[in-house]
């Protein structure tokens, strides 16, 4: 058996930042917390392991500053970028960085990215997803894994939600299923 054969499955680990995480400048409250559980998925070597992150530039859309909605985070080669410090980040078999085009909005690890081609590459068909944040970047990968064609698993415990409404993780969390995502728990993956 080739190499590359082993990969039916990938594990898109999504936004693991320092700045989504607490003390980070768009912390998502509680985000270092599934970390623990991320790293137990990504020492699992039989499945493809991919991380997202963002990577602006330093004049991006979605900056305050510029007119966008959030505050100034995850601008390129900044500390804020980097994948949290506890995160198993040199397991990832490949990263995808996204949000690189200063006048657009990028929430999904496919949007502007090879994401989908390194999958087929990989002969990937089925994806499980984790990270943060449930409510934005997660939901948008996820949705987008579908609307690509992968069997989608949302890794519910390893995950975590912005609640800018108390009840936005939850609404992503049912729109994700609408869409043919299948909701887990860690400890009932296959």
């Amino acid at each position: 058996m080739d190499h590359l054969s082993k990969f039916l499955k990938a594990l898109i680990v999504v936004d693991v930042q320092n700045d989504f995480c607490p003390g980070g400048a768009l912390a998502v409250d509680k985000g270092d917390k599934i970390i623990p559980r991320i790293n137990k998925l990504l020492a699992i070597d039989d499945w493809l392991r991919v991380g997202t992150r963002d990577w602006h530039p330093k004049n991006h859309i979605s900056f305050e500053k510029q007119g966008g909605m959030w505050p100034e985070h995850c601008v390129e080669e900044s500390k804020g970028a980097q994948f949290h410090n506890f995160l198993y980040d040199h397991l990832f078999d490949k990263v995808v960085s996204k949000g690189r085009d200063e006048s657009l909005e990028a929430y999904s690890g496919f949007q502007g990215t090879e994401l989908t081609k390194i999958l087929k590459e990989h002969r990937v068909n089925k994806v499980f997803i984790c990270g943060l944040a449930t409510d934005y970047c997660v939901r948008a990968t996820a949705i987008d894994a579908r609307k690509e064609g992968f069997e989608v698993v949302l890794i519910s415990d390893c995950v975590e939600s912005v609640n800018i409404q108390k009840s936005d993780g939850e609404r992503a969390l049912k729109e994700m299923a609408e869409f043919g995502c299948v909701i887990l728990h860690s400890t009932n993956l296959e």
